[in-house]
């Protein structure tokens, strides 16, 4: 007994040592249950917890926008091949906030140019409104130009799911890219 005093002693230390990861995204002060949906994609249904396997990556935006939507899913698909294999452990998924514009397959080739991993959803208004308001999204039609017709205000927020299907972590619109990949290997190694 004497002899694995000093172990547990040293494991004791160990433990008692080791810092909580550092995350630059936003935290919650308590995990929030991510409510589960199923909306559709140009393959089908698809369902969030198909990817109870994997950390979801869950934004709401539209391919109209002109700008936030863009640099998000750019800075996503930089942050998923920065993280080398790590990232089959990831699905991006982008819900439209536009299902009049936005079929599934016009959502499937736009965010195919960012990542050919990255899923888009669409559903009914109604649908659509349904699963924004669970995660707190707001968003809201005005009129833009004649070349763009109308724009879509909109929550620019990237919802960071765990494997528990918790979150408890987001990604405000601008947050630099070696600080989501330095957030998402936090999230996997915690899993």
């Amino acid at each position: 007994m004497k002899r694995l005093l000093p172990i547990f002693l040293l494991l004791w230390v160990f433990t008692a040592c080791q810092k909580e990861p550092t995350y630059y995204g936003t935290q919650w002060p308590s995990p929030q249950d991510a409510a589960d949906f199923t909306l559709t994609s140009a393959a089908g249904p698809v369902s969030l917890s198909d990817f109870s396997d994997k950390v979801v990556l869950l934004y709401f935006g539209y391919t109209f926008c002109p700008d936030v939507c863009p640099a998000t899913l750019s800075d996503l698909g930089q942050v998923m091949r920065a993280l080398g294999d790590d990232a089959a452990q990831i699905q991006v998924i982008m819900i439209t906030v536009d299902p009049e514009r936005d079929t599934p397959q016009q959502l499937a080739d736009y965010v195919a140019h960012f990542d050919p991993t990255f899923i888009g959803l669409s559903g009914t208004e109604a649908e659509i409104a349904e699963v924004a308001a669970q995660y707190g999204v707001f968003y809201e039609r005005h009129e833009g130009t004649a070349a763009t017709g109308y724009l879509i205000d909109h929550t620019a927020r990237v919802f960071v799911i765990d494997r528990s299907g918790q979150y408890w972590l987001s990604f405000p619109f601008g947050m630099e890219r070696e600080q989501m990949q330095s957030d998402l290997e936090n999230v996997l190694r915690q899993q």
